[in-house]
């Protein structure tokens, strides 16, 4: 199975190191060319025994290069949704992404909300708390990560490839696969260790 993830969000919240992060479990220091238009690469994850082929489209944050990427966004099974935890307008802006993606995606897509730059603490602006309750405002699974340390970014990744596997192929007998409860069973917070 091939699926399609976008990620999206403003221009600097860290969409490319994200993806570099999960594709080579590198973070890339130093600044940044913003990505033009749109990139892609492939990771092939297991997911209950099963090969899932990820196609992770990154894309331009920047307003100039909306209109190219709202022709990706019907191809898309799923989104990841990105803010920087540091920076308050990247997460303000959140709303009038869920309004693209209404307007531009499958209506079944599947959405993630992520507070990326987890490991910035000392510089958060936006609480935790608080992307909690946008996510479940729009009913959507959410999470800190960070690319720099890796903190839940394969999670994020792995949990969208078990939601697309299990819509795929549901069986009669199998039991739901519910994203929003895997992923706040999975993931680590900042700052505290995680007990499994």
């Amino acid at each position: 199975t091939c699926c399609q993830v976008m990620l999206l969000g403003d221009s600097g919240v860290g969409k490319t190191c994200f993806l570099i992060q999960f594709k080579d479990g590198a973070f890339l220091s130093g600044t940044f060319i913003a990505t033009v238009g749109i990139d892609f690469r492939n990771k092939v994850v297991t997911v209950d025994g099963v090969r899932v082929k990820l196609q992770i489209w990154d894309t331009a944050g920047q307003e100039r290069f909306r209109s190219v990427t709202h022709a990706y966004y019907r191809d898309a099974q799923a989104l990841l949704l990105l803010y920087d935890i540091t920076n308050k307008s990247s997460f303000d802006n959140i709303r009038a992404w869920l309004t693209e993606i209404h307007e531009y995606a499958q209506r079944d897509v599947v959405i993630m909300l992520l507070g990326n730059k987890a490991d910035v603490s000392s510089e958060r602006v936006i609480r935790s708390e608080d992307g909690e309750m946008l996510a479940r405002e729009y009913g959507v699974p959410f999470m800190e990560t960070s690319a720099k340390t890796g903190m839940n970014v394969e999670l994020a990744f792995l949990a969208i490839a078990k939601e697309l596997k299990y819509r795929a192929g549901r069986q009669a007998n199998e039991p739901s696969f519910q994203i929003r409860d895997y992923v706040e069973s999975q993931k680590k917070r900042p700052g505290c260790c995680s007990f499994l």
